[in-house]
């Protein structure tokens, strides 16, 4: 876990708000906000984390259990927290009456040089959800975005990604499961 000392500088470094390290400091200390859990069409999965020392939960073993191994072996992220506290995204529904939701992110990602609330969805799901909420589920040239996120984020001078199972190299991940036994 990054103590106070590196937080406060990094934040420093990235022009974060002055609140920041606060909001930092009580997503590391804060339990997952919520339990996973498999449904219809996902199987939950537990990561026993080297980098962070705990049991990473992800909520699709085809979709967040890439992202868990992802970040676990990327030099460049410092730190990572499954379903971090929610988030309140306000935006207009496709009605046009404004809505606020109360939303967990799958992940809090403390990169080397950015610190993002991260949404990870499948594409097929993107696409669905860009029809039903068009405010909230945007496809852009590089990929997909969430503005009310974006908003929230920005606030702390964080960012919000929503990131798609179009994104996952999945020989990368395969090189990664056989070679678990030999990193870190």
């Amino acid at each position: 876990m990054l103590g106070e000392h590196e937080v406060r500088e990094l934040c420093r470094r990235l022009g974060c708000s002055s609140d920041a390290p606060a909001v930092i400091a009580a997503i590391q200390t804060a339990p997952p906000a919520r339990r996973v859990s498999s449904r219809a069409g996902n199987v939950s999965a537990r990561y026993p984390s080297r980098k962070m020392g705990v049991v990473i939960q992800a909520e699709s073993h085809r979709n967040d259990l890439a992202a868990v191994y992802a970040m676990e072996h990327d030099p460049q992220v410092l730190a990572y927290y499954d379903q971090p506290p929610p988030l309140k995204l306000t935006y207009l529904a496709r009605q046009g009456r404004r809505v606020g939701v109360f939303h967990t992110p799958d992940f809090f990602v403390i990169r080397v040089d950015s610190i993002c609330w991260e949404e990870w969805k499948l594409e097929g799901e993107l696409e669905r959800l860009a029809e039903t909420m068009p405010a909230r589920y945007v496809r852009t040239s590089t990929g997909w975005s969430c503005p009310p996120g974006e908003d929230v984020a920005a606030t702390w001078g964080f960012t919000y990604r929503v990131r798609s199972s179009a994104e996952i190299d999945w020989i990368f991940q395969r090189n990664l499961q056989f070679l678990t036994d030999y990193t870190l």
